[in-house]
């Protein structure tokens, strides 16, 4: 295996970055390589240059999508994350890329043999899709579901033009809701095996550097995946600082809805929750502003990140369960 210094992975976590050991061992830079954005801010400013400071030439609106050229590092640290000076290239100038989120366009095909008995796991492949009460376009609409978001499809419906709709479990309200079946990607079961399963748990434990804001797994002393994050903050409303100390992943879930007051969030990927507050670690599909505390308690980490670190950490929670709890898990120290 190749073994790589903490500060080696550090270089090439980079700015908001992830870095992580495939399964032969060899280094990985995960940076983007999406070329559609996605404005996951409710607007979002167009500037000449890519600084705050250089001349404002548009404002695009919340849900705009984008084409994204390479990423430029901009010589101007950002006001509130000094760990992103990435921005895109776009049409008109620049934009901060902590307000885009990098999606693809990959509409899906149905499944040869259905859904299996109780559902399966499906993600959204596609920038955003509209959630129904009805599978119908004329139905009134429940939720946008975004790219990244994970959801437990119950089984296919047809509209009055044979076009397909998966039916949808509501997992925080109760009942469900219709999504166009192309939107999503059923999860086949090889995707969700355990990651390292020949290493013994008590070999595997996570660091979370709440001034970094970096989340570090480790497999003895070895890191194996360095992924910025978004910790808890203060709001108006209240305190929703993570909290410091030894917790484990006891409870895991691969999708969830998540809501409270400022927030209502359907199909966050990827939870791993450390404690019965509801602090997780988890994907975010809301925002891309990684290495700045803005979460309401929760680790927020880049989706890929969070589904790497879902499959390595125990316990395992099989394909066909929509969720586990165990008596213990992998462990968990967060310190300032």
């Amino acid at each position: 295996m190749t073994v790589l210094t903490r500060r080696d992975f550090l270089k090439l976590a980079g700015a908001g970055l992830l870095a992580l050991l495939l399964p032969d061992g060899a280094p990985l830079a995960a940076a983007d390589s999406f070329r559609l954005g996605r404005v996951a801010e409710t607007s979002l400013p167009v500037y000449s240059e890519p600084s705050r400071r250089a001349r404002q030439t548009d404002i695009l609106p919340l849900d705009t999508l984008i084409s994204l050229q390479q990423p430029v590092e901009s010589e101007e640290e950002s006001p509130v994350n000094p760990y992103n000076r990435l921005w895109y290239a776009v049409s008109g100038g620049y934009v901060y890329s902590g307000g885009v989120q990098p999606v693809e366009n990959r509409p899906n095909l149905l499944p040869a043999r259905g859904l299996p008995p109780g559902g399966q796991l499906a993600e959204v492949t596609v920038p955003f899709a509209e959630a129904r009460r009805q599978p119908s376009d004329d139905a009134p609409r429940r939720y946008r579901l975004y790219y990244a978001s994970t959801h437990w499809a119950l089984d296919i419906h047809r509209d009055s033009s044979r076009r397909a709709w998966y039916r949808l479990y509501e997992d925080k309200w109760g009942g469900e809701y219709y999504v166009l079946a192309e939107a999503l990607r059923l999860i086949p079961p090889e995707e969700l095996t355990p990651l390292a399963a020949d290493v013994p748990g008590e070999w595997k434990r996570i660091e979370v550097d709440l001034g970094q804001q970096l989340v570090t797994a480790y497999q003895e002393e070895q890191p194996v995946l360095i992924a910025r994050a978004s910790s808890g903050w203060r709001y108006r409303n209240g305190s929703y600082r993570t909290p410091v100390g030894r917790f484990t992943t006891y409870h895991k879930r691969p999708s969830r809805h998540m809501a409270d007051v400022g927030y209502d969030l359907p199909g966050v990927p990827w939870v791993c929750y450390i404690n019965d507050n509801g602090v997780s670690f988890h994907g975010t599909y809301w925002h891309n502003d990684y290495g700045r505390p803005r979460s309401h308690g929760c680790i927020n980490l880049p989706p890929q990140a969070a589904r790497w670190l879902y499959r390595w950490t125990e316990p395992v929670v099989p394909p066909e369960r929509q969720r586990l709890r165990a008596e213990r898990g992998t462990m968990v120290e967060i310190y300032l």
